[in-house]
C-alpha cells in the first residue's frame, strides 16, 4: 500500500511537471505594497518632509537666540558697531573719493560721531543740572495745586482715592518700565560693563571701517561652494538696506526733534534744546521713543507754562507724528525699506520682551535686514554670479610675514 501511494505522488508530480507553465501578465497583476513608507499618501510624505526641516530651522534659530542672550554683553555693542559703521561707512567712502587717506577718512568719521554724541550729552546734562532746582520746585508747585483741584475742585475726591489712584498708577509703571528696561538694566548693571561695552563699540567700528569688506569675505568661505553666491548676495542686499534704514531713521529723527523743540522754542517752553536732542535719539526706538519723548515734552510744558501751554504742545507732538507716520515714513522709509507697520509693531513689542531697550532698537533694523536678505535668496538673482574672490592680505603685511629667499640674499 505504501508502494501504491508512492507511485501515484510520483505520477501526479510528474503530470504536473509537463504541464506547460504559464507567466503571469505583468499588466493585470495589481502592485503590492513592500513597506510601511508607500502606503503613506504623497501630500503627507510633503507634509512631514516640511515639518522636520522647520522644526530643524526652529531648533537652530533656538539655539543662536540662546547664545545671544548669553553673551549679550558682546552682541550688543557688535550689533551697535554695526548700525553705526553702516552711517559711516558712506562717510569714509566719500573722502576716499575725495582723494582722502584711508586711514584719515576713517579717523575722521569715528572721532566726527565720538565728539557730536559726546556734544549733545554735554548739552542735555549740563541744561537739566542747570535748572534742576526750578523744575524740582515747579514740579512740586504743580502737583500741589492738582491735588487741590482734585479734592476741592467740582470732583470731591477724598485724600484715601487719591492715594490709591497714585499707587495703581505707581504700580502700572512699574510694571511696564520693568519689561522696556530690563534689558537695559541687565547690561549696565556696572560701570565696568558701560565701558567695556563703550570700548567694543568703538573698537569694532573702527575694524569694520577698515577692513569690513575683508572680513566680510572671510565669513563668506565659511560656507560650502555651492551656497557662497547665495550668502554672499544676501549679505550684500541685508547691507544695503541696513545702510538705507539708517541713513532714512536719522532723517526724519532730525525732523522729529527740529518739529518739537521749534514748537516748545515757539510757545516759551524752557529746556527746548535737550527735549530736541532727546527726541532724535528717542526717535531710533520706533513707537515707544516717541511716546515717551513727547511725554516728556507735555510734562515740562505743564510744570513750566500751565495746562494751555500744555495742550498746545500736546497738539504739536501729535502733529509731528502725524507728519512722520503718514508724509515721511510712505515718502522716505517706505521706498528703501518695506516693512509691514504689523511687522514694525510686532518686532518691536518681541524685541522689548527679549532685550528691552536694546532689543526694541535693533529689532526694526534687524526685520528689514533679514526681510531684504531672504527676498534676494527667494528670487534666485544670485544664480550664476560668480563666487566671491578670498580675503586680501594687505601688502604690508604680505611683505613682513614673508620669509626672505637665500638666494635674494647678498653675499
Amino acid at each position: 500500500m505504501i508502494f501504491g501511494q508512492r507511485s501515484r505522488a510520483r505520477a501526479a508530480a510528474a503530470a504536473r511537471a509537463a504541464e506547460p507553465r504559464v507567466e503571469p501578465d505583468i499588466d493585470t497583476v495589481q502592485p503590492v505594497a513592500r513597506t510601511v513608507a508607500e502606503t503613506v499618501p504623497p501630500g503627507m510624505v510633503i507634509a512631514g518632509a516640511w515639518a522636520w526641516r522647520l522644526l530643524l530651522i526652529l531648533g537652530v534659530l533656538g539655539v543662536v537666540a540662546w547664545l545671544v542672550i548669553q553673551l549679550e554683553y558682546v552682541v550688543i555693542p557688535l550689533f551697535l558697531a554695526i548700525v553705526l559703521a553702516a552711517l559711516l561707512v558712506p562717510i569714509s567712502n566719500w573722502m576716499q573719493r575725495h582723494r582722502v587717506p584711508k586711514w584719515l577718512a576713517v579717523a575722521i568719521s569715528e572721532i566726527g560721531v565720538i565728539v557730536a554724541v559726546a556734544a549733545l550729552v554735554y548739552l542735555v546734562t549740563t541744561q537739566i543740572i542747570g535748572q534742576y532746582d526750578s523744575i524740582r520746585a515747579q514740579t512740586l508747585t504743580r502737583y500741589a495745586d492738582v491735588r487741590g483741584f482734585l479734592t476741592d475742585g467740582p470732583l470731591q475726591l477724598s485724600e484715601a482715592q487719591l492715594t490709591d489712584a497714585y499707587q495703581q498708577a505707581v504700580d502700572a509703571i512699574q510694571r511696564d518700565a520693568g519689561v522696556l528696561v530690563s534689558g537695559a538694566l541687565s547690561v549696565t548693571s556696572s560701570l565696568g560693563h558701560v565701558l567695556t561695552g563703550v570700548l567694543l563699540v568703538l573698537f569694532s567700528t573702527l575694524f569694520i571701517l577698515i577692513d569690513g569688506a575683508g572680513m566680510w569675505r572671510w565669513v563668506v568661505r565659511l560656507f560650502p561652494r555651492l551656497a557662497r553666491p547665495a550668502v554672499d548676495g544676501a549679505g550684500r542686499a541685508g547691507w544695503t538696506t541696513l545702510q538705507n534704514f539708517v541713513k532714512v531713521q536719522v532723517l526724519v529723527a532730525l525732523i522729529d526733534a527740529v518739529g518739537i523743540a521749534g514748537g516748545a522754542a515757539i510757545i516759551g517752553v524752557p529746556l527746548a534744546i535737550p527735549i530736541g536732542v532727546l527726541v532724535f535719539l528717542g526717535s531710533f526706538i520706533p513707537i515707544v521713543g516717541a511716546v515717551v519723548t513727547g511725554t516728556l515734552a507735555v510734562f515740562v510744558a505743564l510744570v513750566y507754562n500751565g495746562l494751555t501751554q500744555a495742550l498746545i504742545m500736546i497738539a504739536i507732538v501729535l502733529i509731528v507724528q502725524q507728519v512722520e507716520g503718514h508724509v515721511l515714513q510712505p515718502l522716505i522709509m517706505g521706498s528703501v525699506v518695506k516693512v509691514h507697520p504689523l511687522a514694525v509693531v510686532l518686532s518691536v513689542a518681541a524685541g522689548g520682551m527679549v532685550g528691552g531697550i536694546a532689543g526694541t532698537f535693533f529689532a526694526v533694523p534687524l526685520v528689514a535686514t533679514l526681510n531684504s536678505m531672504v527676498k534676494h535668496v527667494a528670487s534666485g538673482a544670485w544664480r550664476g554670479t560668480p563666487e566671491p574672490p578670498p580675503p586680501t592680505v594687505p601688502a604690508d603685511a604680505s611683505h613682513a610675514t614673508r620669509r626672505p629667499n637665500p638666494r635674494e640674499r647678498t653675499s
